[in-house]
């Protein structure tokens, strides 16, 4: 008599949801609560969420007044669609980033909203800087990660996520990104070098685009004077600056934006991920006003307003950036994290790398990060990879997340990479 296979939720997504799903096979376990920095899964086991949703989640799981904004608003029969229409929900987050975040700043730039992710947010930010200028070429930089759509996917370096478009990426041309040839080459000098020869074979650029902290590319970080010297090119060479703020902003690495206090003044900034505070898709890329020569419709899509996100958004720059409370218990928390990190780094004889809450250390291998993270997550705590061969450990937990969960936390960390790597002080004992 045929057995009958055991039907699990499991067995579900195995059956039913594409190949292309790829957390999940780092975490196998079905989810189904959470609340600050942990995660449920459906036996009540809780994880420490050091991944946040690749830095989604800055202000952690459900916030209660985020939530409590949102049901409220869904309560009162607010709007949840309007395509790009007026909508007060619209019109209170508008106003609440101009007075929270704008004005502070001195910044006049319009915002505007895209599709609902932040590779939507960095095609209209390239397509407008080609349109702006009447020029095709566009600078991206070595490990630098800008979504997998076709236009953002030419700008990411990463070799595997290329592969998958499965035709040719064109109109961008690559530069090297602050400390790829090492600490004694200055890479901003060298593409200076390039644009300024008209034979060096690279076409005068729309746009240069970069990350303040490669997220995906291994937690890269780059100087505020190797930046400013890259903005100090593109205006020379009549190319609009973009900063993809769209990992490394809300507050993930020190301020709102990543490059606060660093003297930029950046021609597009794409925004995403921890936007919303709460989860939920919104993206958009904030033009300084000279810029904004779109045309209506122009650039569009079904959702390039996400009314409940617009709620939640609001709500949390409200609650989070009125004043100076969150982003100082922010930095404490970063000063505590990188040392406990550099501590571990330096038992095993290894380098830590970022800025802020966005730090990570090199484990050497892909290999070495792959085994520490699954024995981090069996002692319940959910971690993630990055870097060219997925060899840093990067942490990406909440900015909101309790000292003393960050410390068990890291803890856990420390466990796995003695188990993994093998503890320095074990050997000399």
């Amino acid at each position: 008599m045929a057995t009958t296979a055991t039907i699990t939720p499991i067995n579900t997504f195995e059956r039913v949801e594409s190949r292309v799903r790829s957390y999940s096979r780092s975490f196998p376990k079905v989810f189904d609560r959470a609340l600050g920095s942990t995660i449920f899964d459906t036996n009540g086991k809780a994880y420490t969420d050091f991944l946040a949703g690749c830095s989604t989640l800055n202000y952690g799981h459900n916030d209660p007044d985020l939530k409590s904004a949102l049901i409220e608003y869904i309560s009162n029969d607010g709007i949840a669609h309007g395509l790009d229409m007026f909508t007060d929900a619209k019109e209170h987050f508008l106003s609440t980033f101009e007075r929270l975040v704008l004005r502070p700043r001195g910044m006049t730039h319009q915002l505007q909203f895209t599709g609902p992710t932040g590779a939507n947010a960095v095609e209209a930010a390239m397509k407008l800087a080609r349109k702006v200028t009447g020029r095709t070429n566009a600078i991206a930089f070595t490990n630098g990660f800008h979504g997998v759509t076709l236009g953002a996917l030419a700008a990411t370096g990463n070799g595997k996520h290329r592969g998958g478009a499965a035709t040719p990426l064109s109109g961008v041309t690559r530069a090297a990104y602050d400390g790829y040839h090492g600490p004694d080459i200055n890479t901003a000098d060298l593409l200076e070098r390039e644009l300024s020869d008209p034979s060096s074979g690279i076409d005068a650029p729309a746009a240069i685009i970069v990350e303040t902290v490669q997220g995906e590319g291994g937690l890269n970080a780059a100087s505020p004077e190797w930046l400013r010297q890259i903005q100090t090119i593109a205006r020379k060479h009549g190319a609009l600056f973009i900063i993809d703020d769209i990992q490394a902003g809300c507050g993930r690495t020190g301020g709102f934006f990543s490059f606060d206090g660093m003297g930029l003044s950046p021609d597009i900034i794409t925004m995403a991920k921890s936007l919303s505070g709460m989860g939920l898709p919104l993206a958009m890329t904030l033009i300084k006003p000279e810029h904004d020569i779109w045309k209506p419709a122009e650039h569009n899509g079904t959702f390039r307003g996400n009314n409940h996100a617009f709620v939640t958004a609001a709500a949390a720059l409200e609650k989070f950036w009125s004043d100076d409370r969150f982003i100082s218990e922010v930095k404490e928390k970063a000063r505590y994290l990188g040392e406990r990190l550099a501590a571990i780094a330096d038992e095993h004889g290894l380098t830590t790398k970022g800025r802020g809450m966005m730090v990570g250390i090199d484990t050497g291998s892909g290999e070495n990060a792959a085994a520490i993270c699954k024995a981090c997550f069996a002692k319940g705590l959910i971690i993630e990879t990055s870097g060219s061969f997925d060899e840093v450990v990067k942490v990406l937990c909440p900015l909101t997340i309790s000292l003393d969960q960050l410390t068990a936390g890291i803890d856990v960390m420390e466990t796995a990479f003695d188990a993994v790597l093998g503890s320095h002080r074990a050997a000399a004992e």
